[in-house]
């Protein structure tokens, strides 16, 4: 059996499994690259060697930039900017700033990204305007494919595409380079959306929206009765509590009152044991209770209305709130705590206990099962000190953060970071790779991300998928198949001219790439496309930029890309939806890639 139709055999294979959907994306690739081994096509270092390539590292870093961009709360003060100037009486305008916004984010952040980031602004801002959210979310999504081709970083297949120019001689395509043909194919997608959505998309609402956490801090303060009759009491120097153990104050003589936290004065909880001046007490209670605590203690009320701040002083963007429910068998059950007591970790303050949702006043309360407590404390504190087994989060303060809190700690620096990685990037003064490196280890240094979050924050799965199918596109070339099928596409297209070729490989490309994943399509189309570029002698530059158009347009099936099936659920969408909308955008993609792709890069 050759080596090429032993090839044949595994790309089938390979394409029937993706398209099977049982198996992993991630068993699926590394399955193939170890076919590519255990058959003789490929040596064991060339078959893994995917794993190590600079592209696949360069994209591992984009999910680290993406990730600072999130957890800064750079997208949700991108997102209530949009929510700000959409209006609610436009459609085309929301759709328009949608896509604009979208498209924006998708080409420095890619496409994933961008989605994951607006999906719950968008479904939020759809109920607010009293709109369908299928009605805006396939158009969310599709917009962020065009967008992917306004920059290098919007997509992995665009990385692919650059560098198998560079390989074949060409040069890198340039970071904006992609905006020639990204700009015209998001104006169109813009216009059949605004045009053709309203009666291509079905107008239903789903049960499994994402949750609006944007006002998740006012919920938890009035649910927990901490905005009634609050008060904010700052240590004097000449306070009898300065100097004195937290754990001193003694509330005993005034039963009408009830501590909430002890804080510094920048809102975070004391790293000592002692109170020192400037500190503020928060506290609830009579009036009269809490005029007479503070001049008995030479404390000065911080604010005339502590009830109306007390929300922004407890939920900004350094500190947050949590809560948390103490499950069975947990071994916090029989312990004792108190409003106001702070947690081993030195970090959290308890702010309220509840139990079957009344109120627990005393001063001390025994734990049960299913009691609710009402934790603050930073952000950074809440994300490392929530995964304990003994308790379980209600709401991740990860994902509250990035809806509540616009423009949080670290957001210049993230700006900063992002600026320059794209100066680096466009003007090609390091490789993208290191560019990339660069910019993910300064989020890390500079605070915005820990190492264990930027960890989190890569796709494995794309990470995998992208290097262990690489190989497959080195064993193409190695052996003569990607020159057989380029040969054959060629003969097909005969007489007829560069232009045909252009279709064929879409239509190759686009077909594939509604069933299996648009990375893996490109690294199984790109050597395809250069040996029948040679073949039929002509520039390789205007047929790898049309096979990345073909590969963005995934859009007749759910499956194609992760971010379509992202909305499905929100959406309510079924499988019949997507191609209602996804044909007349085809189409358009199709032209542009046929057609315009020539005038731009010449043949």
């Amino acid at each position: 059996m050759s080596d090429i139709a032993i090839m044949a055999a595994i790309i089938a294979v390979a394409v029937v499994l993706f398209v099977w959907n049982k198996l992993p994306v991630v068993v699926v690739a590394m399955s193939t690259a170890l076919a590519l081994y255990a058959t003789g096509v490929l040596s064991l270092d060339d078959a893994l060697s995917g794993l190590g390539d600079p592209a696949v590292i360069f994209i591992a870093t984009l999910f680290i930039v993406s990730a600072g961009l999130e957890a800064t709360g750079l997208t949700t003060w991108a997102g209530q900017m949009l929510i700000a100037k959409a209006g609610e009486n436009s459609r085309a305008r929301l759709l328009v700033l949608t896509a604009l916004l979208v498209a924006f984010l998708a080409a420095l952040i890619s496409v994933n990204g961008a989605v994951a980031a607006l999906l719950p602004v968008v479904v939020v801002m759809a109920m607010r305007l009293k709109r369908a959210p299928s009605q805006l979310l396939m158009p969310l999504v599709f917009s962020a494919h065009a967008g992917s081709l306004l920059a290098l970083t919007g997509s992995p297949v665009n990385v692919l595409i650059s560098n198998a120019a560079s390989d074949a001689g060409l040069g890198r395509f340039a970071f904006f380079e992609f905006a020639l043909v990204g700009a015209p194919l998001l104006l169109g997608s813009i216009a059949i959306i605004v045009f053709f959505g309203e009666r291509l998309l079905p107008n239903s609402i789903s049960r499994k929206i994402p949750a609006d956490l944007s006002t998740h801090a006012q919920t938890l303060v009035e649910q927990y009765g901490l905005s009634s009759d609050a008060f904010q009491m700052r240590v004097r120097a000449s306070s009898p509590f300065v100097g004195a153990p937290i754990t001193s104050i003694d509330l005993r003589s005034f039963p009408d009152l009830q501590l909430i936290a002890v804080k510094q004065d920048d809102g975070s909880p004391p790293r000592r044991k002692s109170i020192a001046e400037g500190d503020f007490f928060i506290l609830r209670g009579s009036p009269d209770a809490a005029v007479a605590f503070a001049a008995q203690n030479h404390l000065a009320f911080r604010e005339q209305n502590a009830a109306a701040e007390l929300q922004d002083t407890l939920f900004n963007r350094n500190s947050g709130l949590a809560e948390v429910i103490i499950p069975p068998r947990s071994g916090m059950i029989g312990t004792s705590v108190f409003p106001g007591m702070i947690t081993e970790s030195g970090d959290l303050i308890v702010l309220a206990v509840q139990r079957r949702g009344t109120d627990l006043i005393p001063n001390e309360t025994i734990l049960e099962a299913g009691d609710t407590l009402l934790l603050q404390g930073t952000w950074k504190a809440l994300d490392l000190n929530l995964n304990d087994p003994d308790v379980l989060m209600v709401n991740s303060p990860e994902v509250v953060r990035r809806q509540a809190v616009p423009l949080g700690a670290g957001a210049k620096q993230t700006v900063v970071i992002l600026l320059a990685m794209v100066v680096m990037l466009a003007t090609g003064i390091v490789p993208p790779v290191v560019a990339g490196m660069l910019a993910a280890g300064a989020m890390i240094l500079t605070g915005v991300l820990t190492v264990e979050q930027s960890f989190r924050s890569i796709n494995w799965t794309t990470v995998i998928l992208v290097g262990a199918m690489m190989p497959l596109s080195t064993a193409m070339y190695e052996t003569g198949a990607a020159a057989l099928l380029a040969d054959g596409l060629v003969n097909i297209v005969g007489d007829s001219g560069p232009v045909f070729l252009l279709a064929g490989l879409f239509i190759l490309t686009a077909v594939l790439g509604q069933l299996i994943s648009n990375t893996a399509t490109a690294l199984i189309v790109i050597p395809i496309a250069l040996a029948a570029a040679q073949g039929m002698g002509v520039s390789p530059r205007p047929v790898l930029m049309s096979v990345g158009v073909a590969a963005a347009a995934a859009f007749l099936t759910p499956i194609a890309t992760p971010t379509n099936l992202m909305v499905m659920a929100p959406g309510g969408y079924k499988f019949s939806d997507y191609w209602k909308l996804g044909l007349p955008l085809m189409i358009w993609f199709f032209i542009i890639a046929t057609f315009y792709v020539p005038l731009i890069w010449r043949f």
